[in-house]
């Protein structure tokens, strides 16, 4: 709880992108000190997307938002042995809406503690 109240738990993508913006890694640096403080805390990247497109081809772009996510940790630090990455793809959306509105809310990878 700790995690999500007081670092933040998501970074949003463009459209049709798996590159962190200047935003996003300014969350995950804060994510990355916790991580650090918390040395035996676990994490699973989620990887999102929007509604529009295939399934199999927002499974791959969510795949490709968590690596995105999890190479910035292990490049700063923080061990891949702590990291997994799953892909949703459009299946679990955090906003329901067929507008830019809640596309937005959709494209993000999702930082979960996984346990000690």
């Amino acid at each position: 709880r700790d995690f999500i109240v007081n670092v933040g738990d998501r970074v949003f993508f463009a459209l049709d992108k798996s590159s962190l913006s200047s935003g996003s890694r300014s969350m995950l640096e804060k994510q990355i000190a916790w991580l650090k403080k918390y040395g035996g805390v676990k994490v699973v990247i989620e990887g999102h997307c929007d509604e529009r497109g295939t399934r199999e081809y927002n499974l791959a772009l969510g795949e490709r938002r968590a690596n995105a996510v999890k190479d910035f940790l292990v490049a700063m630090g923080i061990s891949p042995n702590r990291v997994k990455v799953i892909s949703y793809g459009k299946e679990r959306p955090a906003a329901l809406g067929h507008n830019e509105a809640s596309w937005k809310q959709n494209r993000r990878a999702v930082t979960l503690i996984a346990g000690n």
